[in-house]
């Protein structure tokens, strides 16, 4: 009987030991495939499914040129130089680009990688439901030359969502140390990344009314406050919006004279949901495909 159980216990810790030299493997050459990545592409996307998640290659990456983004000359130099201090290794900050939509506070960040991408600057695009992952991520990169920026767009929170936790212990404040060569750059159309209601600034009515309801306005507002950098984008006057469809219409070698080029583009502009760099190019984008038409007809 006894002899049995040794026997037993033995194949089992053999088992064991062939398990975890598995394992072992398995984590070698996910290394090495990460490692294979980093070094061949430029942008990537942190993916999850069922929990876990895992990084993707951006094979065909949007960039921008940062000649095409007018009338942000002010959030294009703030957010040029904290990224060039992050590249030169120097103290630079976590960046929210907020404001409203169009603006170019994503296309700022693109434009960044554009620009720097040929100095180690690299792009991580990570998801909302992947904010639990950003220590998972921050071991991936720990090691490597490059500078990752992890890119979260259209950022915003309810009440009720525990993610916001994991970016603010990232941002400052967590029990792990976040590596040098990472910073978050995120863009939302909130300020505070978090709905506010007029209750919250009014004294308590009832027993059911929080006692101190400035204090989870402030838990709110805490979250913004942990990025050092925060840029605003604002709607873009009429002028400057003609000066964003003059520069796309000679991009798109478009021949028309200003003045009923402006004019169509102002009748575009009140039959869309704002005025907006994202609008003027959808205009011209319009006008070119409907020219390109009419001349192969």
């Amino acid at each position: 009987m006894v002899e049995n159980k040794n026997k037993q216990e033995e194949l089992f810790t053999q088992l064991l030991e062939k398990i975890d030299v598995l394992l072992s493997r398995l984590g070698a050459n996910t290394t090495n495939a990460s490692y294979e990545c980093f070094d061949n592409y430029i942008a990537f996307k942190w993916q999850t499914h069922n929990g876990n998640g895992h990084l993707v290659p951006v094979k065909h990456p949007h960039l921008v040129d940062s000649a095409d983004l007018i009338g942000i000359n002010s959030q294009c130099d703030s957010l040029d130089q904290n990224t060039r201090q992050f590249l030169q290794g120097v103290p630079a900050n976590h960046v929210l680009l907020w404001g409203d939509r169009g603006t170019g506070k994503s296309s700022l960040v693109k434009a960044m990688l554009k620009r720097y991408a040929a100095q180690g600057l690299r792009l991580i695009a990570v998801e909302k439901d992947g904010l639990v992952h950003l220590q998972e991520i921050a071991e991936l990169v720990w090691d490597r030359p490059e500078r990752f920026l992890l890119f979260c767009d259209d950022l915003a929170f309810s009440e009720h969502e525990p993610e916001y936790r994991e970016l603010k212990a990232v941002l400052e404040g967590g029990i792990s140390e976040c590596p040098k060569n990472i910073l978050i750059y995120a863009t939302s159309n909130r300020r505070h990344l978090m709905p506010r209601q007029v209750a919250e600034n009014q004294y308590p009515q009832n027993d059911e009314d929080e006692l101190y309801p400035r204090e989870a306005t402030e838990e709110k507002v805490s979250l913004s406050d942990r990025f050092g950098l925060r840029l605003a984008f604002y709607r873009i006057s009429q002028n400057t919006y003609l000066q964003i469809v003059t520069h796309y219409a000679k991009k798109f070698e478009i021949d028309i004279q200003t003045d009923e080029l402006h004019r169509a583009a102002l009748e575009w502009e009140a039959s869309s949901s704002g005025r907006s760099g994202r609008v003027a190019y959808q205009f011209v984008t319009n006008l070119a495909g409907q020219l390109a038409l009419t001349d192969n007809n």
